[in-house]
């Protein structure tokens, strides 16, 4: 079994506006340079192939954190938020009502406006999977929520209703064990 370990990239400014980036190329904003300058990645990362989602915001955390020749891996990139990107999902709740929360009671098949499914996600994320197990290194990817949300939801058997089975702290890295065929299992969550 095959060791992958998830990563979200670091603060921007519109994280800490709370608006949805989806693909948008947004950059580390200062605090999130800041906040990285002072981290280093648990001992159970080290000696791991580096690969990162290929928005700014993901290559320069991987930078920060010493891998700055980090492959980039298109699959790892951040599910597209349509037509709500740039907003703030506390706003769009407010202003769709009932028909934001039947969408977001659809789990799996959640849909933005013209952007794609968490179901859609992995489905993009499995031939990767399957390619870092079939490799068998250790592999730290450098990612989004959206993704991990996606691999952690495939790996626990949540379906995206309702609150998670365990909150995942976004400054810290997720370690799963992939199978021969990239069948995904929970190894260590929150390791910081």
């Amino acid at each position: 079994m095959t060791l992958v370990a998830l990563l979200r990239h670091g603060d921007t400014a519109w994280s800490a506006e709370g608006r949805i980036q989806g693909r948008a190329d947004v950059p580390l904003s200062d605090a999130g340079r800041a906040a990285l300058a002072a981290c280093r990645l648990p001992a159970c990362c080290g000696g791991m192939r580096v690969v990162t989602s290929p928005l700014r915001r993901c290559t320069e955390t991987a930078a920060l954190l010493g891998a700055a020749s980090a492959a980039r891996e298109a699959r790892l990139v951040e599910m597209s938020w349509g037509v709500w990107q740039g907003s703030v999902l506390a706003e769009l709740r407010a202003e769709l009502g009932d028909a934001m929360r039947a969408n977001e009671a659809r789990g799996w098949d959640f849909r933005p406006v013209g952007g794609e499914s968490p179901r859609e996600v992995l489905a993009r994320l499995q031939p990767w999977l399957r390619e870092c197990a079939a490799a068998e290194r250790p592999t730290l990817a450098v990612t989004h929520r959206g993704v991990i949300r996606a691999i952690f939801a495939a790996a626990t058997g949540w379906d995206l209703r309702g609150p998670p089975p365990e909150k995942l702290d976004w400054q810290a890295v997720h370690l799963f064990r992939l199978g021969a065929a990239g069948a995904v299992t929970v190894e260590a969550l929150n390791v910081r």
